[in-house]
């Protein structure tokens, strides 16, 4: 069965890959895209959105940028592991078709009142569009939305912070609403992400992909995997953070997982932006968020693989 999904997302070489299997998949159909700000500024996230829409050649897909700052805190974004532009290490096409004139929380809106089944809203970035869309159209979020599949948050060592990852870290506040508003949750924490890692000589493998994706994609990560050589990571390869939310769609059964409460610490000084995973519910609180805590990295990879290849030869 397919499955009717917006991705709201902060392209960023990891969303970028997200929406590639997003597009790439038969098991997805992609009816919006939305863009925060986050890995970049707003103007660059959406650019790059539209460009490797472009080069997916599916510009019949609508495109609308989100708020341009959190809620409350300044934006903080992330050049050291995307570049200047967010997408550093590849020549994409310039976007050839607009961008809608709806702000993102408006064409979320229109996509769902649009739409005869319930729609899964993936979130690769942070939760500001998420968050804003459920306070202004909160009946709506509930008669249309599935779901919401979100990449972020970590239980236990964060990226940004000591104990916090990088998207939550943005917007906290966002993910605080998002978190408590009730809807289904999936989480794809830091935990799982972290497993997910393309190795070096699989980038090498994305490179004799003869095709633009392929050729497009060797050269962005082989960007973004120099910034995870830093010894202190302790990784041997790339860690693909956001592929995980629709990999997760595509086949669930590549992943373990467990049920938990999960809310977001807003005051604490040290910990603001941490996910509070109540995995031994000492708490009592509702199991509202399934979280991702394993993945058959070997499948994982071989679904990217196939993903690139399927857009066939140049």
């Amino acid at each position: 069965m397919t499955k009717k999904i917006i991705l709201d997302c902060d392209p960023g070489h990891d969303d970028a890959l997200a929406l590639t299997l997003a597009v790439a998949s038969p098991k997805i159909e992609l009816l919006a895209v939305t863009t925060s700000a986050g890995n970049q500024t707003p103007d660059k996230t959406l650019n790059n959105a539209m460009r490797m829409l472009t080069m997916l050649h599916r510009q019949d897909i609508p495109v609308a940028q989100g708020n341009q700052t959190p809620l409350v805190k300044p934006l903080e974004t992330a050049p050291e592991v995307h570049g200047a532009t967010g997408l550093d290490g590849a020549d994409l096409p310039d976007p050839d078709f607009a961008v809608q004139a709806d702000p993102a929380i408006d064409l979320i809106a229109k996509t769902l009142e649009a739409s005869d089944e319930k729609v899964t809203l993936v979130v690769t970035g942070p939760m500001t569009n998420a968050a804003l869309f459920l306070r202004v159209y909160p009946d709506l979020a509930r008669q249309k939305l599935d779901q919401i599949v979100f990449m972020g948050g970590a239980m236990g060592l964060g990226n940004w912070r000591p104990s916090v990852e990088f998207n939550i870290f943005v917007d906290p506040e966002a993910a605080k609403i998002v978190l408590n508003f009730g809807l289904p949750l999936v989480m794809a924490p830091l935990n799982v992400t972290h497993q997910a890692q393309i190795m070096k000589d699989e980038i090498k493998a994305v490179g004799e992909i003869k095709n633009p994706v392929g050729q497009a994609f060797y050269g962005l990560l082989n960007f973004f995997e120099q910034y995870h050589e830093d010894p202190k990571w302790g990784f041997t390869g790339a860690p693909l953070h956001d592929p995980c939310t629709i990999a997760w769609l595509i086949d669930s059964t590549m992943f373990k997982s467990e049920k938990m409460n999960v809310d977001v610490e807003t005051q604490g000084e040290l910990t603001r932006g941490e996910t509070v995973c109540d995995y031994y519910n000492l708490t009592g609180k509702p199991k509202n968020t399934e979280v991702l805590l394993g993945i058959d990295r070997k499948r994982f990879i071989k679904l990217i693989m196939d993903s690139i290849r399927s857009f066939g030869k140049e």
